[in-house]
């Protein structure tokens, strides 16, 4: 059927070249009489320029023979016959001929070029369109179906279809411009998209009547290999993003390890010791001695406790579960809390706490926030000297409530001021000190998903930790304190 379009189309344009020839006879005709048979052999090239410029090398060839015989039969005596008389009409006739049939032949020649050049152009610049979008895709169906749209586009006629393997095995077939056609009804022809590593998977084109040309299967081909460069790509990323995230994994459930068996250590012996003291029948102790121990086995078995909340914290943060039980709560009960749960450890250090009873109250979770409280402040306790003062300030600034732990331990070097809330961070001259290295980061958390925001800062004398929570919640504006004006 394509074929027969074909020769139809060609067909058509050979007899418009005629058409043409035939209306430049009449006219030069006519002007027989003022014209010499040398302008009247230039002027017969004219059709023949516009006929292979128009249609192609075929008609420029028939127009050339055509104006041939026209040129002998009415413009070369004896007229009205193909006889030639004399030599020098002849060798008119040969001239004009050759003539004709060259510069057909050399303007179908540089249009075939320029068609040729501007195809090569439009497929490099569509080919690296491809590589383009090719760049930003790291998922094997997303690839799939960037080759599959290409492809699409640079054969409008055709229909694609793009089988990938990914890397599990499993097959991901993308077929454009509708369903899969039958075979019966179209022909197909297929290409391999592999690499030196491995099978990617195949290209279809479907179509029907004439066949790839061999400038078409080239441009597959190099789209093929494109899309199996990316699909090689793809598929190392991911193995690489798979590594990376089991190292890491590793690597955080060694440290993990290490820290909480490091920092368990004192509150099991002092469990230890305890429990000991009170339960050995051959230990006489006295009322205050009792008591005494009785409430370090509780604060130890607490310290305990928030060890394994700030664990778990921190893994409910990283799977984004963590769930906010909001309640307006006023900062200073908040604050108050926290510290009394600190009292044993807090030991020689002075805590100077200036949290207004008058502040708004704030919508929190107060536990969470409690827990913060405690991070900072013993953060503070760990990182100081004996007998310096911890302090907790709290104001309002604007629509958010600011707190201040500060301390007077030695400073942090400004180019870790930022990196002080990530987990396991190394602090130069702090590499000895006791703890998880989660505290921060799950104060950072916390304070976040307030929609709050937490930093440090070096002062003169000692670190201090801010943290800002906003006011209002869920549209809802900030209260005073129950009896507060």
């Amino acid at each position: 059927m394509i074929n027969l379009r074909k020769a139809l189309r060609d067909l058509i344009q050979i007899l418009l070249a005629v058409g043409i020839t035939t209306l430049a006879a009449v006219i030069l005709t006519l002007m027989r009489s003022v014209l010499s048979t040398s302008v009247v052999a230039l002027l017969f090239l004219i059709p023949v320029v516009i006929s292979v410029t128009l249609f192609g090398r075929a008609a420029g060839i028939t127009t050339s023979i055509l104006s041939f015989i026209i040129f002998n039969y009415f413009f070369i005596s004896p007229y009205y016959t193909l006889r030639v008389n004399h030599a020098q009409d002849l060798l008119v006739l040969f001239v004009f001929l050759v003539v004709a049939l060259v510069i057909g032949s050399l303007i179908a020649q540089s249009q075939q070029n320029l068609k040729r050049v501007q195809a090569r152009e439009q497929q490099a610049i569509q080919l690296y369109e491809l590589s383009e979008e090719l760049a930003g895709k790291v998922e094997v169906h997303e690839i799939s179906d960037v080759l599959a749209q290409k492809l699409t586009e640079l054969f409008p006629d055709k229909i694609i279809e793009v089988e990938t393997r990914e890397d599990e095995g499993q097959n991901s077939i993308y077929l454009q411009e509708g369903s899969k056609p039958h075979q019966d009804e179209y022909e197909m022809q297929t290409f391999t998209l592999e690499t030196a590593n491995r099978d990617h998977g195949n290209i279809r084109i479907w179509f029907k009547g004439e066949k790839l040309n061999p400038e078409e299967e080239r441009l597959i081909q190099t789209v093929a290999r494109q899309g199996s460069l990316a699909l090689d790509r793809s598929i190392l990323t991911a193995r690489q993003t798979k590594a990376r995230i089991i190292d890491e994994s590793d690597r955080l459930k060694t440290a993990i390890l290490s820290s909480v068996s490091h920092e368990l250590r004192t509150p099991l012996a002092s469990i230890q010791a305890a429990a000991t003291g009170l339960f050995d029948p051959n230990v006489n102790l006295g009322g205050e001695a009792r008591e005494e121990m009785q409430a370090l086995l509780l604060e130890e078995t607490e310290t305990m406790a928030q060890l394994v909340g700030n664990l778990l914290n921190m893994s409910r943060l990283e799977a984004g579960a963590l769930k906010l039980q909001r309640q307006w709560n006023s900062m200073a009960e908040i604050v108050d809390t926290g510290l009394r749960r600190l009292h044993r450890m807090s030991g020689d250090h002075p805590i100077r706490v200036d949290v207004p009873d008058d502040l708004p109250l704030i919508s929190v979770d107060a536990v969470l926030l409690e827990q913060v409280i405690i991070n900072l402040v013993r953060n503070s306790i760990r990182h100081t000297p004996a007998h310096t003062e911890i302090s907790i300030l709290a104001t309002k600034i604007k629509q958010a409530l600011r707190v201040t732990v500060s301390n007077q331990g030695p400073n942090i070097m400004d180019e870790m001021l930022d990196h002080v809330f990530e987990k396991f961070y190394p602090i130069k001259g702090r590499e000895s000190s006791q703890g998880t290295g989660l505290g921060l980061s799950i104060c950072k958390g916390i304070v976040e998903a307030h929609g709050g925001r937490i930093w440090a800062e070096n002062l003169p004398v000692g670190v201090a930790f801010h943290f800002e929570l906003p006011l209002s919640w869920n549209g809802e504006e900030p209260v005073l304190p129950i009896g507060e004006d």
